[in-house]
C-alpha cells in the first residue's frame, strides 16, 4: 500500500512537472525576443552578413602579390641520344617560387573592392528588413492570441449570463410564470452561443500554435499573456518619412553596384600591367658521350647540370579592337543602371503608399476603438436596463436577449479594435523603418 501511494505521488509530480513545461507567460517583448532568436531567417541574414565580410576580404586580396611554388620531378626512358652522347633524364627534378603583383587592372580591382562593400552594405540592410518583419509577424500573432482568448472570455461569461437566465426561466415555467417558447428561446440562443464558444476556442488554439511556431517552442505549449491589459494611446505627430525603410536603401545599393558594373566593364577596355619574378632551381641532368683527345684517342666522360634559374618580367596587355565588343558591354550596363534607378522612382512612390496607408490605419483604428468603446458602454448599461426591466415583469425575454446580443456584439468589436490598433501600431513603425 506504501510503495502504492509513493509511485502514484511519483507520476503526480512527474505530471505536475510536464504541464509546468507546457505552460509560458510571455509578454510582448519577451514575445520578440524569442522570436528573434529563433527565426531561421534571421539566422541566414547573419550568415549573409559574414559571407558578405569575406567577400571583401578576397577583393582586397587582389592588391596584393600572388606567391606560389612547384615541384616537379621526371623520370625519361630511353636515352636520348643527341648526336653521339646520351641525355639521361632519370630522376630529373625542378623546384621553384614565383610571385605576381598586378601593377594596373584598368580600375578592376577598386571596382571589385567597392562592390565588395556594397555587398556587405546589401547584407546589413537585408538583416535589418528581416528583422522588421520578425518582429511584425510575433506582434501580429502576439496580440491575435490575446484577441481570441479574449473573446472566449466573454463568450465563456456570456454563456453563464444565458445558463442563469435559463435556470430562471425553468424554475418560473414550473410555477406558470413563463411559457415554454421562453424557455425553447433561451435554449436555443445558449445553442447558438455554444457553437461561438466552440469557435472561439478553436481560434485560440490555432493562434496560440501559429505563436508556438514564431517562437520555437513545442506546439502544445500553453501561454499566459502578461500584458492583458491593452495600453492605447492617441497618435500624435506621425511621421510619413520614408528615409529609414531598409528597401529603400537596397534600391540605392543596386544603383551604386550598377555604377561598379559599369566601372569594372569599361576595366576590359584598358590596359592591363603586371609584374612577375621567379626563381628555379634543377638537377640531375646529365650527359654521357665520348670526347677525342687527339691521335684518335676517344675518352667517355659524364656531365651532370644542376643549377638555378631567376626570371623577372613585366607583362603590359592593350585591346586594341573586338568587334565594339567592349562598347556594347559597356552600353548594356548603362541601360541596367537606368532600370536601377527608375526601381527606385517607382518604389519609392509605393513605400510612400505604404506609409500613408500605415498611419491612415492608425488614425482610423483609435477612431474605431473610441466608437467601440462608447458603443459597448451603451450596451452594457442597456444590459443593465434590460435585466432589472425583465426581472420587474416590465420588458419582454426578447428585448433581454437581444440586450445580452448586442453586448455580446459590442464587447467583441471592443476587443478586436484594442488588438489591431496595436498589429496597426507596429506596422506604422514598420513601414516608417522604425521598428528595432
Amino acid at each position: 500500500m506504501k510503495r502504492t501511494i509513493i509511485s502514484l505521488a511519483a507520476v503526480l509530480l512527474f505530471c505536475s512537472n510536464l504541464s509546468a513545461r507546457q505552460r509560458l507567460a510571455l509578454s510582448q517583448a519577451e514575445c520578440r525576443e524569442r522570436a528573434l532568436a529563433h527565426s531561421e531567417e534571421l539566422q541566414q541574414a547573419d550568415n549573409a552578413i559574414r559571407q558578405a565580410g569575406l567577400d571583401r576580404k578576397i577583393a582586397s586580396s587582389a592588391y596584393l602579390p600572388n606567391v606560389a611554388g612547384s615541384a616537379t620531378g621526371t623520370y625519361v626512358l630511353p636515352d636520348i641520344d643527341m648526336m653521339g652522347t646520351e641525355l639521361r633524364m632519370r630522376g630529373v627534378y625542378m623546384a621553384g617560387i614565383s610571385l605576381t603583383q598586378p601593377i594596373y587592372t584598368g580600375g578592376k580591382i577598386s571596382s571589385g573592392q567597392r562592390l565588395a562593400k556594397i555587398g556587405e552594405a546589401v547584407a546589413s540592410e537585408q538583416r535589418r528588413m528581416t528583422r522588421m518583419e520578425v518582429i511584425a509577424e510575433a506582434d501580429n500573432a502576439y496580440w491575435s492570441y490575446i484577441a481570441v482568448e479574449r473573446k472566449v472570455r466573454m463568450t465563456e461569461q456570456y454563456k453563464t449570463l444565458m445558463d442563469t437566465l435559463f435556470r430562471q426561466t425553468e424554475a418560473a415555467q414550473r410555477v406558470g410564470m413563463a411559457t415554454d417558447n421562453d424557455l425553447l428561446r433561451i435554449d436555443a440562443r445558449r445553442s447558438e452561443i455554444e457553437y461561438q464558444l466552440q469557435r472561439a476556442r478553436n481560434g485560440a488554439d490555432l493562434c496560440r500554435m501559429s505563436l508556438c511556431r514564431i517562437i520555437g517552442v513545442e506546439s502544445d505549449t500553453e501561454f499566459i499573456p502578461t500584458d492583458t491589459l491593452v495600453s492605447i494611446s492617441a497618435p500624435v505627430h506621425l511621421d510619413d518619412n520614408i528615409d529609414s525603410r531598409p528597401e529603400l536603401h537596397l534600391l540605392e545599393k543596386q544603383i551604386e553596384a550598377n555604377e561598379q558594373q559599369i566601372r569594372m566593364t569599361r576595366a576590359d577596355m584598358l590596359p592591363t600591367i603586371g609584374f612577375s619574378a621567379g626563381y628555379t632551381y634543377y638537377g640531375n641532368i646529365k650527359l654521357k658521350g665520348t670526347a677525342d683527345i687527339g691521335n684518335g684517342t676517344q675518352i667517355p666522360y659524364t656531365q651532370q647540370f644542376r643549377d638555378g634559374i631567376g626570371l623577372a618580367m613585366i607583362a603590359v596587355k592593350i585591346p586594341i579592337f573586338h568587334w565594339n565588343e567592349g562598347r556594347n558591354k559597356v552600353r548594356k550596363a548603362r541601360y541596367d543602371l537606368d532600370n536601377a534607378r527608375l526601381e527606385l522612382q517607382k518604389n519609392s512612390r509605393l513605400l510612400d503608399l505604404e506609409v500613408q496607408q500605415a498611419i491612415r490605419n492608425v488614425e482610423d483604428g483609435y477612431r474605431m476603438i473610441e466608437a467601440a468603446d462608447i458603443a459597448f458602454r451603451q450596451a452594457e448599461e442597456n444590459l443593465r436596463v434590460m435585466r432589472n426591466r425583465y426581472a420587474a415583469s416590465m420588458a419582454p425575454l426578447t428585448d433581454l436577449l437581444d440586450a445580452q446580443s448586442q453586448w455580446q456584439q459590442a464587447s467583441s468589436n471592443l476587443i478586436e479594435a484594442q488588438t489591431q490598433y496595436k498589429i496597426y501600431e507596429t506596422e506604422y513603425l514598420r513601414a516608417t523603418g522604425k521598428l528595432e
